[in-house]
C-alpha cells in the first residue's frame, strides 16, 4: 500500500508530477471514483475474475488520490481513511468483535441500522433523510429515500397496493402527455419510476439489477437483430414493420443465449 501512495505522491509533486494529476481536485477526480466503482461492478457481473482484480486495483488507486489531496490541504490523510474504516467495522459488528449476541441475519440487519442511525445523529442529522447522497444513482437513492420511510411504517405491507398504484400513475402520465406540458409529463414519469422502484423493493429485488438485466436483454437481441439483417446498414434501410417482424423472429434465439451464459 505504502508503494502506492508514494506513487500517488509523486504524481502530485507540483514540479515533477503529472500536469494532470496535479491540476484534479475533489469534484473533478468524483467522476472517476464513481466510473471505477461501476467497472467494478461490471467485472463482478461478467464473472471476469482477472478484470476484477484490475478494477479494484483502479478503485484503490480513487481512494488514494482523494487521500493525496486531502494530505496537501492537512485536513486527513490514508491512515485516518484506514483508521476510520476499522473503528467503524468494529463499531457496528459487536457481535464479532464484542459480546453481543445476534439471533439471525435479520436480527443482525436491525443492529446495523441501529448502529448507523446513531451516527447520523452525532454528526447532527435528525431526519431520516439525512445523509443520503444527492450523487447516489438516482434508482439506488429512490430505494434509500423509500428504506428509510418505511423505517417509521411509511410503506406499503405488500406488493399489490403498489402495483395497483403504478396503474395509477401510468394513467397520470398518460394524461398529461395529452397535454403536451414538459415539466408535467417529466413529474408524472419520475412518479412511475418512483413507484417502480418502490415494486421492485417489495419483491426484494434491486431495480439496478433488474434494470441492467433488462439492459442486457435488449442489447443481446438487437445485436442478433443486427447480424440477422446483415449489418447496421441494411437494418437502416428497413422499415419499422420489417425490424419488428425481424425482431420478434430472433428473440427466441437471443433469449436462449442469454439462459446459456
Amino acid at each position: 500500500m505504502q508503494q502506492l501512495l508514494d506513487i500517488m505522491q509523486r504524481l502530485r509533486d507540483p514540479e515533477k508530477g503529472c500536469p494532470w494529476d496535479v491540476r484534479q481536485d475533489f469534484s473533478s477526480i468524483a467522476p472517476y471514483t464513481i466510473e471505477e466503482a461501476y467497472e467494478v461492478a461490471d467485472a463482478i457481473a461478467r464473472g471476469d475474475m482477472r478484470d476484477l482484480k484490475d478494477e479494484l486495483g483502479d478503485l484503490l488507486f480513487q481512494v488514494a488520490f482523494h487521500a493525496q489531496m486531502a494530505m496537501e490541504q492537512g485536513t486527513f490523510d490514508f491512515d485516518d481513511v484506514h483508521q476510520a474504516a476499522c473503528e467503524k467495522m468494529v463499531r457496528r459488528h459487536p457481535h464479532v468483535f464484542d459480546d453481543l449476541v445476534i439471533e439471525d441475519a435479520e436480527h443482525q440487519k436491525r443492529v446495523w441500522e441501529d448502529y448507523k442511525s446513531q451516527e447520523r445523529k452525532d454528526k447532527g442529522e435528525h431526519s431520516l433523510m439525512d445523509g443520503i447522497p444527492a450523487g447516489m444513482p438516482e434508482l439506488r437513492r429512490a430505494v434509500k429515500l423509500q428504506k428509510r420511510a418505511a423505517k417509521v411504517g411509511f410503506d406499503w405491507a405488500a406488493p399489490g397496493p403498489v402495483l395497483d398504484k403504478f396503474e395509477e400513475e401510468l394513467v397520470e402520465v398518460r394524461e398529461a402527455m395529452e397535454t403536451g406540458d414538459r415539466d408535467a409529463i417529466e413529474d408524472e414519469l419520475g412518479d412511475l419510476m418512483q413507484v417502480a422502484t418502490n415494486l421492485a423493493r417489495q419483491l426484494n429485488i434491486d431495480p439496478g439489477s433488474a434494470l441492467r438485466r433488462a439492459n442486457a436483454k435488449f442489447e443481446r437481441r438487437f445485436r442478433a437483430m443486427e447480424e440477422a439483417a446483415g449489418g447496421q446498414d441494411a437494418l437502416q434501410e428497413l422499415e419499422l414493420d420489417e425490424m419488428e417482424e425481424l425482431w420478434q423472429q430472433i428473440k427466441p434465439q437471443a433469449d436462449e443465449v442469454l439462459k446459456n451464459e
